[in-house]
């Protein structure tokens, strides 16, 4: 386990990156220097060849009571437009890296904590996890939360806790499609490494195209998204990886994935 941050942790097991937030005593908060080094992390992630599935945990009570409010008491607009452009970038990034990002949410995640495991391309829950954007409450809308939220729920699931600041428990965030899966405590760690090995089967090269491809067409209306996709998926074709694949099947054997 690495220990060159301040505010998270690194490791690797195997092809699997894990990067803990170890902050316990403030609930996880995401301070601006934890802001900085989870996007310096992400980012060397992103650039690490090897690293093939990213698993982010929380440590303590909470998975992340959101932004750490201790900082946030008369500062000037250069502070709030640089903690709120970080706290963006850093979600940006989860996104933008080829390797899909799991977040394991043990407990409470609320605003930015929330808005943290929106923005990771998968979420496995434990059933004690509660999931909130409680910034009405103190006279601070979750706007920036808003935005990764209403990309994973429904408008009307979003807009309710938006203005009404109530956590929702495990299953309902199951049922509204802001996590894939929730078990019990103890089987947390074990249900998101499975998910996990599940991806680690595929191959590299096609699981980072397929991630990339997810969020721009997504983005676009559904004629010039049917074009982009056609695109990808004359590129995926020819790929080493998806003749082997194809021709695995054909002759009933496993592929022998390169990562091209």
């Amino acid at each position: 386990m690495t220990e060159r941050y301040r505010n998270i942790l690194f490791d690797r097991e195997g092809v699997v990156a894990i990067v803990p937030m170890n902050r316990p005593e403030r609930r996880d908060a995401l301070a601006l220097e934890h802001l900085d080094e989870l996007l310096a992390c992400f980012r060397e992630i992103g650039a690490d060849r090897e690293s093939r599935v990213v698993l982010l945990r929380g440590n303590g009570a909470a998975f992340s009571a959101g932004h750490d409010l201790s900082e946030m008491i008369d500062r000037d607009a250069d502070f709030y437009r640089r903690l709120f452009g970080v706290c963006a970038e850093t979600m940006e990034t989860i996104q933008s890296i080829h390797q899909p990002v799991i977040a394991e949410v043990h407990a409470m995640a609320t605003a930015a904590g929330c808005q943290l495991v929106a923005s990771c391309d998968l979420a496995v829950a434990s059933n004690e996890a509660r999931f909130a954007t409680p910034g009405v409450k103190i006279g601070l809308f979750c706007t920036t939360p808003m935005v990764a939220l209403t990309r994973a729920v429904g408008a009307k699931k979003a807009m309710e806790m938006l203005l009404t600041g109530e956590p929702i428990s495990a299953s309902e965030a199951l049922d509204a499609g802001l996590v894939n899966r929730v078990v019990p405590p103890d089987e947390l760690r074990a249900a998101t490494r499975s998910l996990a090995d599940r991806i680690i089967s595929s191959s590299s090269y096609v699981v980072g195209l397929g991630k990339r491809a997810f969020y721009r067409q997504i983005r676009l209306p559904q004629p010039e998204a049917y074009a982009y996709a056609s695109e990808v998926m004359c590129q995926n074709a020819s790929a080493e990886d998806a003749q082997e694949g194809m021709t695995a099947f054909l002759e009933k054997r496993r592929p022998g994935w390169t990562g091209r």
